[in-house]
């Protein structure tokens, strides 16, 4: 039975060395082949200690963290996550921006998903003017050689918690994937919903 812990601020620290092998682990695989280590990992996590209205959301099996997501208030973000909004014409103080899930294999299918949504939408609507939510998502073509053949896309997941992907609003982010020598950029859609 997995149960859950949300965070922010200091009390993040203690957990910083598990989320960054979380990561580094679950976004080895498809689709995202991400080639991490653990110190950029921890200046990317840093944001969700020094943000304020961040929030990470820890899944536990007893004492283990086998799963994290966050979220942060879409003004806080980075340029690249920020601008295709702002192009847009969207209020980024009015967002809320939910990043990554991510969750060890043996664990998934028992509601944790769900969980991560609910818990960081929660989150959002405690925060003064926030009314809508957002994620992005890495795009990789169907024949991808590295696309395993089992492979599922979380679409239908993600329609069932109320998000539509949103074609027009797309930016790039950059990682070392699996198999390269230096990061290249990806290129990301974004997914977003109101909040009631």
């Amino acid at each position: 039975m997995l149960t859950f812990k949300c965070l922010s601020g200091a009390a993040l620290h203690q957990y910083i060395d598990e989320l960054a092998q979380l990561r580094m682990q679950v976004f080895r695989d498809f689709p995202y082949l991400y080639d991490g280590d653990a110190a950029y990992e921890a200046r990317y996590l840093s944001t969700y200690i020094e943000a304020p209205d961040s929030i990470i959301v820890l899944a536990f099996d007893g004492a283990k963290a086998v799963g994290a997501s966050t979220g942060v208030p879409l003004k806080h973000e980075t340029t690249e996550v920020k601008q295709p909004f702002v192009e847009a014409g969207f209020d980024t103080e009015r967002i809320f921006y939910c990043g990554e899930s991510v969750l060890l294999p043996q664990y998934r299918g028992q509601g944790a998903g769900v969980a991560f949504f609910e818990y960081r939408e929660a989150h959002a609507m405690s925060i003064a003017g926030i009314t809508h939510s957002c994620f992005c998502a890495v795009e990789r073509p169907a024949d991808h050689p590295a696309r395993p053949a089992d492979f599922q896309p979380l679409d239908t997941f993600w329609q069932h918690r109320g998000y539509q992907k949103c074609a027009d609003l797309t930016t790039t982010f950059s990682w070392k994937e699996v198999g390269e020598s230096e990061e290249s950029a990806k290129p990301m859609t974004f997914w977003m919903k109101a909040l009631t």
